[in-house]
């Protein structure tokens, strides 16, 4: 491989990456079945003391708030707030919106990158995103079987400037409708939703890899 397309190749898989874990993160936010499995699995309404048409009627109002890609205010049908919680949403929202424009932005760029390099019948890049993409989640995955608490806790003060993170259920009862299970599965589908993208792009290297021998012959 020359070096000129060899940078290009580890450039593009980079671009792949972050559109694959994008991809992930945003599709497991969106994906909204699996908080409502998780309402009767880990028995929210019991636990938390709300209706189940209150629960998911609140919970949506976050989901769409983090979903949107203008600014707005988050606020909660039937649940109070306080500043520090609200503080708090606004700053999940900014790391929600940075995910986005890694599926935006990497899928425009990844297309582009994809077709120039189709041009060039260099297709190693799809290897390289396998090996990148793999990389994350399998680390992460490691820390979550050790410890999931640690790894949350651990999240929170890399990713957080505050504390506004530790709710009183008070004060922001939404804590109640959020259990750390569920987040737990959100993780786990983060996590499958890129090994997902990573086998796709070494099967389509390996399928090409085949039909270039193939053609050798």
């Amino acid at each position: 491989m020359k070096k000129g397309i060899w940078w290009l190749s580890a450039g593009l898989s980079l671009v792949l990456s972050l559109f694959i874990i994008g991809v992930s993160v945003v599709g497991t936010l969106a994906f909204r079945p699996l908080y409502y499995a998780d309402f009767k699995g880990l028995h929210i309404a019991e636990t938390s003391g709300y209706s189940e048409e209150e629960i998911r009627e609140n919970y949506d109002a976050l989901i769409d708030y983090n979903m949107a890609w203008k600014d707005g205010e988050l606020s909660f049908p039937t649940l109070p707030m306080s500043e520090n919680g609200k503080t708090h949403f606004e700053e999940v929202k900014e790391i929600f919106d940075v995910f986005k424009y890694f599926a935006l932005f990497g899928g425009i760029l990844g297309a582009a990158g994809i077709v120039f390099m189709a041009k060039k019948k260099e297709y190693r890049y799809l290897k390289m995103t396998a090996i990148i993409s793999c990389g994350l989640p399998v680390i992460l995955a490691l820390l979550v079987a050790v410890s999931w608490e640690q790894v949350f806790v651990l999240f929170h003060k890399l990713f957080f400037r505050n504390d506004y993170w530790i709710f009183d259920s008070t004060t922001d009862p939404v804590i109640l409708l959020l259990p750390d299970e569920f987040f737990m599965h959100c993780a786990l589908l983060i996590f499958g939703g890129i090994l997902f993208g990573a086998a796709v792009c070494m099967a389509f290297y390996l399928i090409i890899r085949r039909k270039e021998k193939s053609t050798d012959k």
